[in-house]
């Protein structure tokens, strides 16, 4: 089994993030970070006006049209995600100070921050891999929404904003030459970043 001090699973959402971080995690003794928690600490411990980056989604929208469009939530997503960047660095740092491994998952992990986190790794000694989940089949991940979410009725438009984020995200990771592994079929999805990683 390949060797890691902290694993950084990325992707938009909807792909199946949780279960796979939490099948690898299992496999090696893991501790798992839902970065996702993070970013609601963040959120809650600051405001748009001192941390407006973090905001994007909970500004007041005024006005007719108001409302965002999917290429401008894009927009926001890529944003915020890029907000958090520093976020995703002090995660990492603090679980580098200990000797248990851990798995790192969320919507908002950038190629860029992951990148970063690797880098300052190597030059301690350790090692931080990331891989990036993909779908750009926005009707698997709306079916994946209505069956995690089944109380939330039909989600096409956060569907379609996840599978332009998902392709967004896979393009950096490959310029950033970290792996892609496409999240179908589920069943192997573990197995499969186990290999890549590998």
């Amino acid at each position: 089994m390949h060797t890691w001090d902290v694993l950084l699973i990325g992707g938009a959402s909807g792909l199946g993030k949780s279960r796979a971080a939490a099948r690898l995690a299992a496999q090696r003794g893991a501790f798992t970070v839902e970065f996702d928690d993070v970013v609601a600490a963040l959120q809650a411990a600051t405001t748009a006006e001192t941390h407006p980056g973090l905001h994007h989604f909970r500004a007041p929208q005024d006005g007719p049209g108001a409302s965002p469009g999917a290429d401008q939530v894009l927009e926001l997503q890529i944003a915020t995600a890029h907000a958090l960047d520093d976020a995703l660095l002090g995660v990492v740092r603090n679980r580098l100070t200990v000797d248990v491994p851990a798995v790192v998952e969320g919507d908002y992990l950038t190629p860029a921050a992951a990148t970063r986190c690797a880098a300052e790794a190597d030059r301690q000694g350790r090692r931080v891999r990331a891989v990036f989940l993909h779908e750009a089949d926005p009707e698997r991940i709306s079916a994946n929404y209505a069956h995690r979410e089944p109380d939330r009725g039909p989600q096409s438009e956060r569907a379609a904003v996840s599978a332009h984020y998902s392709t967004w995200l896979a393009g950096q990771a490959r310029a950033h030459g970290l792996p892609v592994v496409d999240c179908r079929p589920y069943g192997t999805l573990a197995e499969r970043m186990a290999t890549a990683l590998g």
